[in-house]
């Protein structure tokens, strides 16, 4: 699992889990943040998430063109524009959210943590109550009790009562729990901008750096982009 061949650096990827909640373009714009900080990512797209992403962008992504849907997907603009980016997936391996025997789901399996981006109830629930139930929710188990960084940007509302506890069950177990929540200090101008300021505030709680929004500074008008 995993090997490294002489002369290579062991490959120790973030996992990134799609949920079927609606919000694909913020797991596009975490996932073209990763690559573009250098970052190997091990993707996994639930059987919901596909039926989500079909709906919202028209791609249909399927484990044997795996590669040729991600880089379709993650090429498209958060408004639906084809082409909108240029990526570079060479840093992705994917796992078919069946597959139970994969990588992610044995803690021996060397990973920095995972990004589940969106989560939706159902998914912070099986995570919450420690189901397994698909290779998601495991290998977010498994994050959890290899105490490794693990970010569950969850995207609903309203939120009742069930999942807000499962949510406060995720914090206690040491996940950081991130609302698909966009802000609006930030200057933005277009969708795009609202949803790189989510997938920003995923990746500021994992620790890798991007330049996804303008940061506030502490003076009114006076943030200032990072560099990308």
């Amino acid at each position: 699992m995993n090997p490294v061949k002489p002369g290579e650096t062991r490959r120790t990827p973030w996992i990134v889990g799609v949920s079927g909640a609606s919000g694909t373009p913020y797991a596009a714009s975490v996932l073209r943040a990763l690559l573009a900080a250098g970052e190997s990512v091990d993707l996994v797209v639930s059987r919901a998430s596909r039926l989500t992403l079909l709906d919202e962008t028209g791609i249909s992504f399927r484990d044997a063109h795996w590669q040729d849907d991600l880089r379709e997907w993650l090429e498209r603009g958060a408004d639906g524009k084809p082409g909108t980016f240029e990526v570079d997936i060479d840093g992705v391996r994917h796992w078919s959210a069946g597959d139970l025997a994969a990588g992610p789901s044995s803690g021996s399996y060397p990973v920095k943590g995972m990004l589940i981006v969106p989560a939706s109830t159902a998914c912070v629930a099986g995570v919450a109550l420690g189901l397994s139930k698909d290779l998601l929710q495991r290998a977010a188990s498994v994050t959890l009790k290899e105490r490794r960084p693990l970010v569950v940007a969850v995207r609903e509302t309203p939120l009742n009562g069930r999942t807000l506890r499962h949510l406060v069950s995720l914090d206690d177990a040491g996940a950081i729990v991130v609302p698909a929540s966009p802000a609006f200090y930030a200057g933005a101008t277009h969708i795009q901008d609202l949803v790189d300021f989510v997938a920003g505030r995923v990746l500021d709680a994992a620790g890798v750096e991007h330049g996804l929004y303008r940061r506030w500074h502490g003076e009114i008008g006076g943030g200032s982009r990072p560099p990308a």
